[in-house]
């Protein structure tokens, strides 16, 4: 998809992908917009462990929804980036200075690393960073 727009997605966007809660529909849209070429994913390798425990502790999900979920997730073919070198030396200050997990750290800074915004449904993951780079799944628009 190259020349598409790209952003970056945490697992708590990315979870609602599965299942149906508040600002799915947004997801789906982001989700879509990927499907169809219109823009790039990128997440941290840590995604699909995030997203599958979530849902596995959703009980409505039983274990072929969840083997279902982790083939959708492979398929998929998001850009996952791995932990490491310069990446992975500014998510550890990101997120002692942020106060945060390395976990939420990951995708603030890959969006800071790539210039890319980073949606998520985690208000007070934003709240408490309070950076432009994080942006709530509800506004997501493919021109912004």
């Amino acid at each position: 998809m190259a020349g598409a727009k790209a952003v970056v997605v945490d697992a708590s966007a990315a979870v609602k992908w599965f299942v149906e809660e508040k600002d799915s529909g947004a997801a789906a849209r982001l989700l879509d917009d990927y499907v169809e070429g219109r823009i790039d994913i990128h997440s941290t390798q840590q995604l699909p462990f995030e997203v599958l425990n979530a849902l596995r502790y959703n009980p409505e999900l039983g274990l072929e929804k969840l083997r279902t979920a982790a083939r959708a997730l492979e398929v998929l073919g998001i850009a996952l980036h791995p932990l490491e070198g310069e990446y992975a030396d500014r998510t550890l200050t990101n997120a002692v200075n942020h106060g945060v997990t390395v976990y939420d750290s990951g995708y603030l800074t890959l969006g800071e690393e790539l210039g890319l915004p980073v949606y998520t449904a985690d208000e007070k993951l934003i709240r408490k960073v309070g950076s432009k780079t994080l942006l709530h799944i509800s506004g997501y628009r493919v021109d912004g």
